[in-house]
C-alpha cells in the first residue's frame, strides 16, 4: 500500500504527561536503553551500548548544531514578542552562507504576539558581548503560508549571523517541555560532537553519547561517520491530516561530504546504523538522489513523494551511491548540500539503513512513522514495554536500539 492511503489514527498510543522527560539525566550515559532485536525485547544503559551492536557496525551520527534560535524583543508599549528563526530566506545558496552573513539577514520566523506587530514596525534589542554595545533590529517584511519573513540586522556588523544568535538568543526547547531554558539546556540539549550550525531542535538520538561510550565503540571496530541535517521546527509538527496524503512533510538541509558516501559503499553489506531518524533520512535521501542521478534527473532535492513513486525502484545502493559520487567527482565537489522532504512511513523499502538507534517520538508524528516502517507493529508492542518499564520518554528520555 502507498502510504499516501495510511490514516494517522493507527499510529497513536496513549502518552501521559509526567513520562515526558523535563530534564536530561546526567551523565548522559546513564539514560536507559530499549534492544529490540528480531521481535524480542531487552534493557540495558546507553554506557553499555557498544556491547550490544553488531561487529562491523557503521554508525552515522548527525553533527548539527541547535542554534540558539528564540530572540524576545520588547515593544514599546511593553508587550513581548517572540522570533523564532527557523530557516534562511531562499536568498542564500545555503544554510552556512546564511550563517555567515554580516550586519544584514533575512529569515523565515515563527513570531509571538504577531497581531501586535505591523508589518514595517521595526523592533530593537542591545546586547553587549565582550564589553561591546551590538544594535539589533527586527523589520516585519511578509506573512507567509506558516512564517514570517523577518529582516534582522546588527551594528556593529562586525558578527556573523551565528554569532550574533549565540550572544542575543536562546536555546529553543521542544514545546513539550513545559519550562523554560536554563543555562544548562545550553549544553544538555546539544551532543558532544555538535559542529554545524543550523538546527531549531537537537538529533536527540546523540544526546545520550559520551567520550566513554565512543572510546568503546572504537575498542570494538565499530566504525562511525557524520552527516549533517539541519532540523527544523517541522520535526515537531503533529500530523493533523486524516490521511498522510493530506500531511506536508518539512523540507530540510542536508550536507554530506563525499567521504560520507564512500564510507557508506565500503560498508555498504554490512550494518549501517543511523542514530536517530535525521541520520536515517539523511542517508535513505542519498540513495533516491543516486536514483534520480541514474535516470539522467538534476539532483535538485528529493520531495516527500518520490521514493515511492520514481519509476526506478531496484537500483542496487553500492550502484547509486556509487554514481552520485563519480557524479560529486565530476563536478568537483567535496560536499553534497541539498534539501531533502523525503517522509519514510510504512511501504518504504529501506535501501541502506540496516537499524536505528533512536529516542521515543510523540504519538502521531512522521518520526512514529519511521519507527513503524522499520519494524512493522512491533513497534505497538515496543512502546508499551516502554511504557510499563519506565522508560522516560522524547528529547530528554531514554531510547532504543532497533536491530529488525
Amino acid at each position: 500500500m502507498h502510504p499516501k492511503n495510511l490514516s494517522i489514527a493507527g499510529f497513536s498510543y496513549e502518552l501521559p504527561a509526567d513520562r515526558i522527560a523535563e530534564y536530561p539525566l546526567n551523565p548522559r550515559d546513564l539514560s536507559k536503553l530499549l534492544i529490540y532485536k528480531k521481535g524480542t525485547i531487552s534493557e540495558s544503559r546507553y554506557s553499555d551500548i557498544s556491547s550490544h551492536l553488531p561487529g562491523n557496525s557503521l554508525l552515522v551520527f548527525n553533527n548539527t548544531k541547535v542554534v540558539e534560535a528564540r530572540l524576545l524583543f520588547q515593544k514599546p508599549t511593553g508587550g513581548t514578542i517572540e522570533i523564532f528563526c527557523l530557516e534562511p530566506h531562499e536568498q542564500y545558496s545555503d544554510i552556512s552562507t546564511a550563517f555567515q552573513q554580516h550586519g544584514k539577514v533575512w529569515w523565515h520566523c515563527l513570531v509571538g504576539g504577531a497581531s501586535k506587530w505591523k508589518p514595517g514596525q521595526v523592533l530593537q534589542k542591545r546586547i553587549s558581548s565582550n564589553g561591546e554595545e551590538i544594535d539589533l533590529e527586527a523589520r516585519y517584511i511578509e506573512k507567509k503560508a506558516g512564517s514570517f519573513i523577518i529582516e534582522l540586522s546588527w551594528q556593529p556588523a562586525a558578527m556573523s549571523f551565528a554569532e550574533l544568535l549565540h550572544h542575543a538568543g536562546a536555546i529553543p526547547l521542544p514545546p513539550y517541555i513545559k519550562r523554560k531554558a536554563t543555562a544548562t539546556d545550553s549544553e544538555t540539549y546539544q551532543t558532544i560532537y555538535a559542529k554545524m550550525d543550523g538546527s531549531v531542535a537537537a538529533p536527540t538520538a546523540g544526546l545520550h553519547f559520551t567520550e566513554n561510550i565512543f572510546q568503546q565503540l572504537r575498542q570494538k571496530n565499530i566504525s562511525t561517520a557524520y552527516v549533517t541535517l539541519h532540523v527544523g521546527a517541522g520535526t515537531f509538527k503533529p500530523v493533523k491530516a486524516d490521511m498522510l496524503e493530506d500531511h506536508e512533510m518539512h523540507a530540510e538541509f542536508m550536507d554530506v561530504p563525499a567521504t560520507l558516501i564512500r564510507e557508506l559503499i565500503d560498508n555498504i553489506d554490512g550494518p549501517v546504523i543511523p542514530v536517530g531518524t535525521t541520520s536515517m533520512r539523511t542517508i535513505e535521501s542519498l540513495y533516491w538522489l543516486g536514483v534520480k542521478l541514474a535516470n539522467e534527473e538534476e539532483v535538485n532535492g528529493l520531495a516527500q513523494w518520490e521514493a515511492y513513486d520514481h519509476p526506478i525502484q531496484d537500483l542496487p545502493a553500492k550502484e547509486a551511491l556509487t554514481g552520485l559520487l563519480q557524479w560529486m567527482e565530476k563536478n568537483k565537489m567535496e560536499r553534497l548540500i541539498t534539501k531533502t522532504q523525503i517522509i519514510i512511513a510504512p511501504g518504504y523499502k529501506f535501501r541502506i539503513a540496516k537499524g536505528l538507534i533512536t529516542n521515543f517520538h510523540q504519538p502521531q508524528s512522521t518520526l512514529l512513522l519511521l519507527i513503524a516502517a522499520l519494524m512493522g507493529n512491533d513497534w505497538k508492542m515496543m512502546y508499551q514495554y516502554a511504557l510499563e518499564n519506565d522508560f522516560r520518554f522524547l528529547s530528554y528520555g531514554d531510547g532504543c536500539l532497533i536491530l529488525p
